[in-house]
């Protein structure tokens, strides 16, 4: 499998171009801005991007689906629950403060435990709710995209609609932490740094 991470936009948000190394079919997860940037690598790999992959629906993460989407002809996949939550108008305008342009409709919902295949790579969907109600985690032994729910040293703030601390604690110690301790973790900021482990996670975040 190939994975690159690639920083992007106003809000530093890592985005990453997954593949399969054989058919040369990717995705893109999270593209958070800089889309020129980010076409311009899926073509120096030269890769045929099928799906736009959503962690969750924050602006931040989403704001540049619509034109990867018109560049690739790519089908959007998000989350049934963030799908719902985004949908609500009060929600839409509470997050229209930043500035950002949301996602265009998704063309294919998931739920914990769909896979998500590029060519012959499979992601595992992991719901991990608690930053947003559709929040998820993408898996494919031994890497692990975590979004915003657990970061290098720290995790997602839960202060937003949506949000609640209780619940993401929940979800990252009952379906990440379980995972085997040399899973790689691939945060969606970079804060605390860009790579990590499950292990080193379990042993030293000061959240958790």
């Amino acid at each position: 499998m190939i994975i690159k991470q690639i920083i992007v936009g106003s809000m530093a948000v890592c985005c990453y171009i997954v593949a399969c190394e054989k058919t040369k079919k990717a995705a893109v997860i999270d593209p958070g801005g800089d889309e020129d940037t980010i076409l311009a690598e899926v073509k120096k790999m030269g890769l045929s991007v099928e799906y736009v992959i959503a962690t969750h629906g924050h602006p931040d993460h989403v704001c540049g689906n619509r034109k990867i989407q018109e560049a690739t002809g790519a089908k959007i996949i998000m989350h049934a629950d963030d799908v719902a939550f985004f949908e609500q108008a009060e929600v839409k305008n509470y997050f229209s403060m930043l500035g950002l342009e949301p996602s265009p409709p998704t063309d294919v919902i998931v739920n914990e435990g769909d896979e998500i295949k590029i060519g012959e790579v499979s992601f595992q969907v992991i719901h991990t709710p608690g930053h947003t109600p559709g929040g998820m985690c993408l898996y494919n032994s031994p890497n692990l995209i975590t979004g915003d729910t657990l970061f290098v040293g720290g995790l997602g703030r839960t202060d937003f609609p949506g949000g609640s601390h209780e619940e993401l604690l929940n979800s990252i110690r009952e379906k990440l932490l379980v995972l085997p301790k040399e899973t790689v973790v691939w945060p969606g900021h970079g804060y605390g740094g860009h790579q990590s482990t499950i292990g080193v996670e379990a042993a030293s975040n000061p959240f958790l």
